[in-house]
């Protein structure tokens, strides 16, 4: 009992055991402590699409990891899926937005599992340059490396019999540039039967550069059934006529508005005068934290100028432009990625499809003939989601192909002011804007030159029209005369005929001088039974003696001189040497065939020694 009623709860146990009123209020959690101890929130997760959610195999996806690459740009994500469907593709996307892997991966995701035959490249990339060509080789040398494919690169410069050995052994991807391929093609090296994906890369500077005409002729030795993909950065009305042509129900990608400037560049827009500009460039640059810059000219004599200047004020520099031998276009071009060279002047052949890592500027030393040149030279820097800063040196002439640039973009260039160099008043601007001129960059240095094209002083000011015509005013009129030939083949043509109607003109009088003259003495000869009169010959029959010539004059034929007067025939000699026909044939000459010189064969009859020698004769 005791040991049962031990062992059983008190009741004070049990109360006390209870939780009191004032413990369970004290116990209740403060509102401010609820606020404070809330759960945490779930970490956010990245919910854009990775290059392993586009149906990529496991080796490319582990060259796109090294290369460090890990979300696709909206070109990529949308293209590369469709081209694994084996569906024809016509891409148009701004520079820099990763164009050439949107063909590449997925190119080599079909590509793989097979081999190709000699001479039989499997797949063709159509390529404008050849530094776009060497662009696209390197990265099928990137994003290939696990896989057991391989590439040939056909461009002008390059030894073609290293790239007949390498058609021979047999090609997977054919890159190449439209004049080296139909050489190669013309000479039996390379066959296109088997070509299963074609891929026109560039179509718009393809159009620009006149490869058109050799795109077409490749594309008609091209078998029917293939897949066609065409990427470009602007879709002119040449352009989406080339795609309708060329493409079977294509899927068109679309990620942004032609000739659209990427939203990671800063751009501005200085004004100074033209003879400025190098002084205004150097400024510029040792101004901005310049890693790498291109800069761009108009011209290749331009190019060679503002590179020998920028290596005498002390800048790291290199020049790049199409009159280069090849070699030292690769050799500047590397040493220029390899921070060899901090400067890069060039011109519009650097602007497209060049990817270089990290370029921090672009300057426009020239504002483009084309507006949408401008998109493509400032698309070299701020490329997949880097920073790039690009600036454009403008002159007072080139006022129309900025307003050309601000209606293409859709946004007027932020003025950018350099210190030290005076800008151009807003008179000068609208001056330019109004003139009729093209807009082309010329220099004031017409107005101060000789007259000027206005017709100006030479000190500058404007011409008195009340001031008498000086004494020389009939030969300028006749340079002002509009029939007069422009060039310098027709001044000289010009000078020969106003030369050769001089010539005829004292021809024709001294002939009739000479004419009178012979026939006054004849008629004296033959009153006083001179040379001239009628004399009895051995026949019996009248004659007149013939004048004898002069002593400074050969004898003439007088029948051929009646028959071809010596006035056409110069006519005609200088008419076939102004048309370059060369001198009047004058029968076969040296130029005899070669026939009309074998001697005639005569065979004989076999002899017998009982013959005469005259019978054999006979």
């Amino acid at each position: 009992m005791s040991d049962t009623s031990s062992a059983a709860p008190h009741a004070d146990d049990i109360t006390g055991a209870a939780p009191n009123a004032d413990d369970i209020t004290g116990a209740a959690p403060n509102a401010d402590d609820i606020t404070e101890a809330a759960p945490p929130q779930p970490p956010i997760v990245d919910e854009r699409v990775t290059f392993a959610d586009l149906g990529l195999s496991e080796p490319i996806l582990n060259a796109v990891v090294e290369a460090g690459y890990k979300h696709p740009t909206p070109i990529q994500e949308q293209a590369i899926p469709v081209v694994l469907m084996s569906r024809d593709v016509m891409g148009v996307a701004q520079t820099g937005t990763g164009k050439t892997a949107s063909f590449v991966l997925p190119m080599l995701e079909i590509l793989q599992g097979s081999r190709a035959k000699a001479r039989m490249p499997r797949s063709l990339i159509l390529e404008p340059t050849r530094e776009l060509a060497l662009q696209v080789a390197e990265n099928f040398e990137k994003y290939g490396k696990y896989l057991k494919l391989n590439h040939a690169l056909l461009i002008g410069g390059e030894s073609m019999s290293d790239q007949r050995d390498v058609l021979e052994k047999g090609v997977d991807v054919l890159i190449a540039t439209p004049g080296r391929l139909l050489d190669l093609f013309e000479r039996g090296r390379v066959l296109l039967a088997d070509v299963k994906i074609l891929v026109i890369d560039e179509a718009d500077r393809m159009l620009d550069m006149g490869f058109i005409p050799d795109v077409e002729r490749i594309v008609s030795l091209l078998p029917k059934m293939r897949q066609t993909l065409f990427f470009s950065a602007t879709m002119a009305t040449e352009i989406r006529r080339l795609a309708d042509a060329f493409l079977d129900n294509p899927k068109t990608i679309t990620v942004s508005k032609p000739a659209t400037v990427a939203t990671t560049i800063t751009v501005g827009l200085a004004w100074v005068h033209q003879e400025d500009k190098r002084e205004a460039l150097r400024r510029l640059v040792r101004a901005e934290q310049v890693q790498n810059a291109l800069i761009f000219c108009n011209r290749k004599t331009d190019v060679d100028i503002l590179y020998k200047s920028l290596k005498k004020h002390g800048f790291s520099a290199g020049a790049l432009h199409g009159d280069m031998d090849q070699s030292q276009r690769f050799a500047t071009l590397n040493a220029f990625k390899a921070g060899d060279i901090q400067l890069l002047v060039c011109s519009d052949v650097a602007a497209r499809g060049l990817d270089i890592g990290g370029l921090s500027h672009v300057f426009n030393f020239d504002v483009p003939f084309r507006d949408e040149d401008y998109v493509h030279r400032i698309g070299r820097t701020g490329r997949a989601g880097r920073e790039g800063r690009a600036f454009t040196l403008a002159a007072p002439d080139d006022a129309k192909l900025v307003a050309a640039i601000e209606k293409l973009t859709g946004k007027p260039i932020p003025p950018l002011s350099i210190p030290g160099i005076e800008p151009p008043t807003e008179a000068e601007i609208e001056e330019a804007m109004t003139s009729k001129g093209r807009g082309r960059g010329r220099s004031r240095a017409p107005e101060r030159g000789r007259g000027g094209r206005g017709g100006a002083r030479r000190d500058g000011g404007p011409r008195d029209e009340t001031r008498p015509a000086p004494e020389d005013a009939p030969r300028r009129a006749d340079r002002q005369d509009p029939d007069r030939p422009r060039t310098a083949a027709g001044r000289q043509d010009r000078r020969r005929d106003e030369s050769g109607a001089r010539d005829r003109q004292r021809d024709e009088s001294g002939a009739r001088d000479r004419y009178r003259d012979e026939s006054s003495a004849r008629d004296r000869q033959r009153d006083e039974g001179g040379a001239g009169a009628p004399r009895r010959d051995e026949s019996g029959a009248d004659a007149y003696r013939r004048p004898a010539p002069r002593r400074d004059e050969a004898p003439r034929d007088d029948r051929r001189r009646e028959e071809t007067p010596r006035e056409d025939r110069r006519r005609d000699d200088r008419r076939r040497e102004r048309d370059d026909l060369g001198p009047a044939p004058r029968g076969f000459g040296d130029q005899l065939p070669a026939f009309m010189t074998l001697k005639a064969i005569r065979h004989r009859k076999a002899s017998s020694p009982d013959t005469p020698p005259d019978a054999e004769a006979a």
